[in-house]
């Protein structure tokens, strides 16, 4: 059945109250937030978390509405690539990523080669997810994970991150001051969620420290270290934009579809400037669509999917492509 704009207005209206009122409720359920963080504290003893940094941390949590306020809001916009890739990848944040590759080239180079990776794709991450560090966040990670793990919608991921960003403040003797973030708890130079950073981030620079804020070596290494881990291949690249013809089956572009090069070359997929794809069997391709049939058109590979296990947005992994392409081309002197 088919709603008017006013009825879907409406439903979708009356879906939010009612998600907020069900949000409030099981708040209410778990009494004020002083006590939830009180029941976290006894939870964090019972894992074997350090007397010392529970009294160092606990009589700093404080509920952050703002964090609350910004997970439920979460606003969908009507984009596309077109759109979005300017304003994500500008032109002075391709001016700077190719600088700041060319003054960290030494170190890329050496951590690329430790960790199987490009560095260009390093430096795209870096320059996508925090801008190249300067855009890190400022809410203080241990505080934001319990209001939203009070809030209640994502209670048990919030729990998890709560205790991991603990486990990382004792073990890397991070303050509590230090361990800021996203209004999700995003962390660092390589946004690592702390499940992430617990489980991906790296010493780059052999200091006796994993620190993702401060040291870029630390931040280049990790996030190095994760593609690694997602499966990326150094020997290859992560895709390319192409053209399919008109009568083309659009329900082919799905990524639990693989086919090889010559597969797609007889359906009639072209390179981007019209030339036959690549001449290898060695790989089977899957085609992404993320503005529909009118919209851009990519062959990813296997480093693609690495992407989306960073991220799971496409485009997010075709803005990070789209920065290492423009880094790679034309070369750095």
């Amino acid at each position: 059945m088919l709603l008017s704009k006013q009825a879907l207005t409406l439903t979708c209206g009356l879906l939010l109250s009612f998600n907020a009122m069900a949000s409030d409720t099981a708040s209410a359920s778990k009494g004020s937030f002083s006590e939830y963080v009180s029941q976290l504290k006894i939870e964090a003893a019972e894992q074997g978390v350090a007397e010392q940094t529970i009294n160092d941390v606990f009589p700093k949590i404080k509920m952050f509405k703002k964090a609350v306020a910004s997970d439920k809001a979460q606003p969908e916009t009507q984009l596309t690539l077109e759109t979005y890739l300017p304003r994500v990848v500008p032109d002075w944040k391709v001016e700077k990523a190719r600088n700041l590759f060319k003054t960290h080239q030494v170190e890329l180079e050496r951590i690329g080669k430790l960790y199987g990776v490009q560095p260009r794709f390093i430096v795209a991450l870096w320059g996508v997810e925090s801008n190249f560090g300067k855009l890190t966040g400022s809410y203080p990670v241990l505080s934001v994970t319990a209001s939203l793990a009070y809030e209640g919608r994502r209670e048990a991921f919030f729990k998890k991150e709560f205790f991991a960003a603990l486990k990382i403040a004792e073990e890397q003797q991070f303050t509590f001051e230090e361990m800021k973030g996203s209004w999700a708890g995003a962390m660092g130079q390589t946004q690592f969620m702390p499940t992430s950073f617990l489980a991906y981030a790296q010493d780059g620079d052999g200091d006796g420290k994993k620190d993702i804020w401060n040291n870029s070596s630390d931040a280049f290494a990790s996030a190095a270290y994760y593609l690694q881990q997602a499966g990326w291949k150094e020997s290859e690249t992560w895709g390319r934009q192409v053209k399919t013809p008109n009568d083309f089956d659009a329900k082919l572009a799905d990524l639990d579809v693989k086919k090889s090069f010559a597969q797609w070359q007889t359906l009639g997929v072209r390179r981007f400037d019209g030339s036959d794809l690549p001449n290898r069997d060695d790989m089977m391709i899957s085609m992404v669509m993320p503005d529909g049939e009118k919209g851009r058109k990519y062959l990813v590979y296997d480093n693609y999917r690495g992407l989306l296990r960073w991220n799971k947005s496409n485009y997010f992994a075709i803005s990070v492509t789209y920065l290492s392409e423009r880094i790679k081309y034309p070369p750095i002197g």
